[in-house]
């Protein structure tokens, strides 16, 4: 759990366990991990909109990864973060790999604007 999208260690290894188990570790760690620099109170607070992110590594079928989200979006709701926006898919793979990231940004009124503000990038399609 945790390794990195180039092969680094992770977290922590463990036996196979439920995707809903996974999520909880994951969005646990998250959520009491992150504290800001200067305070030692939780980024992430009852009542904060969020982005959520769950993004596959190239071998999770879509499918699972909106499995994956229903469930992260119920228990961040039910800890009182509102989820603002949701990006499902896969935003950085690497070769096949299976598994998923989960990504959670709080948002503001300024980064609501930047995130559904127009953006264009150049992209070879062969």
């Amino acid at each position: 759990m945790g390794v990195g999208i180039h092969g680094e260690p992770g977290r922590a290894r463990e036996k196979l366990t439920s995707a809903n188990e996974i999520v909880d570790r994951m969005l646990d760690a998250i959520l009491t991990d992150a504290k800001p620099i200067s305070e030692t109170a939780p980024i992430f607070n009852n009542g904060d909109e969020v982005a959520l992110m769950i993004n596959g590594l190239g071998g999770t079928p879509i499918s699972e990864l909106y499995l994956l989200y229903g469930y992260a979006h119920e228990q961040l709701e039910a800890k009182g973060i509102k989820v603002w926006r949701s990006y499902v898919g896969e935003y950085c793979t690497s070769l096949e790999m299976a598994g998923m990231s989960i990504t959670l940004c709080k948002v503001d009124d300024e980064l609501k604007d930047l995130l559904l503000a127009p953006a264009e990038i150049p992209i070879r399609v062969f």
